[in-house]
């Protein structure tokens, strides 16, 4: 959320260098290599909540066909949990012990308290933890308490200013909780700004609805564009490609505006999704990507899946520029 232009312009927004010195000796050679201390794998957990919808299509579940995907990758430690695991699979040592959470949320979201999002929040803000948020997991509980996080660190950084007077900053809630927005709505989130004599602000901010005005859930084929072909979460991924068969979601998406915009999803009928966004927060990074729905193959294609291993890579790395893995895998 860019408080300081509001919200008008949202729809147009749219190696490591070798050693100078090569060593001939094949017993230093050899010692070198026995001394270099191992890199660490990267620690991924995949939350899903395994309604039986999705075996229609993942006979194993959606997050277990996730998580097979990333073990294939001897840099990623993976481990698969679910919502009616022990402390829903999200105990403060399971936590303690993770770089990347990636979440699939849709029928039961409500049944993950505020709480245990706000738990996973501050592992995020302390740069310990990143989150990918999964298609319907815009309304899971940890993606809905980062975003009005954000929200938060947004409106202080806009309005409280040293100088500049008494502020007073409240924050509302969506009501009701789980319902879409409509079309003429106006997008969060947003502020309402009261000014007095005495130069005092109160400032109301409506947080994030995390929804959009319209879905259909058809399995019709998407056109996916890469926006930023040099991102990380991109690499080795064409600059355009089609998902077979998806579910459609069509702006405006109710959330801050991004850090980064780096895909872009469009349907026949002339729908429009931003796809694939990364927000900053505190030290760590969130990633929504759009692209599911549980009874559609998408986490079977190789470009989806791709773009996942990438996304963990670089989330798990937020000072590097570059992912971690080797190319094309």
């Amino acid at each position: 959320m860019n408080f300081s232009q509001g919200r008008r312009d949202f729809v147009k927004g749219s190696a490591i260098v070798a050693g100078a010195n090569l060593l001939t000796d094949s017993s230093i050679l050899r010692a070198s290599t026995l001394s270099a201390p191992p890199a660490r794998q990267i620690r991924v957990i995949v939350w899903d909540e395994r309604q039986p919808q999705q075996k229609q299509v993942y006979e194993n579940f959606l997050g277990n066909q996730i998580a097979e995907h990333l073990r294939t990758h001897p840099d990623l430690s993976v481990k698969s949990v679910a919502l009616d695991d022990l402390d829903q699979g999200l105990s403060d040592e399971s936590l303690g012990n993770t770089d990347v959470l990636i979440w699939w949320g849709h029928i039961r979201q409500a049944e993950v308290t505020p709480e245990t999002g706000r738990r996973i929040v501050a592992r995020i803000l302390s740069g310990n933890l990143s989150l990918i948020a999964l298609h319907s997991a815009h309304w899971s509980t940890p993606f809905v308490e980062a975003m009005n996080e954000r929200t938060r660190q947004d409106a202080e950084r806009a309005y409280r200013v040293p100088g500049e007077g008494k502020v007073e900053i409240t924050y509302t809630p969506p009501k009701p909780r789980y319902q879409a927005p409509s079309y003429e709505a106006r997008p969060t989130p947003f502020a309402r700004v009261r000014k007095f004599p005495d130069g005092a602000r109160k400032i109301e901010v409506r947080l994030p609805n995390c929804c959009f005005p319209a879905y259909r859930p058809d399995g019709k084929p998407s056109s996916v564009k890469v926006l930023k072909p040099d991102h990380p979460i991109a690499r080795d991924v064409p600059s355009a490609f089609k998902v077979s068969r998806t579910e459609m979601y069509d702006e405006p998406f109710h959330v801050p505006e991004p850090d980064e915009v780096i895909l872009e999803e469009r349907w026949e009928p002339g729908e429009w999704f931003r796809s694939g966004m990364v927000w900053q927060l505190g030290k760590g990074r969130v990633f929504y990507f759009r692209p599911g729905h549980e009874t559609f193959p998408v986490f079977k294609e190789p470009i989806p899946l791709r773009i996942l291993t990438n996304a963990v890579r670089w989330l798990a790395s937020p000072k590097s520029a570059e992912p971690t893995g080797p190319k094309g895998s």
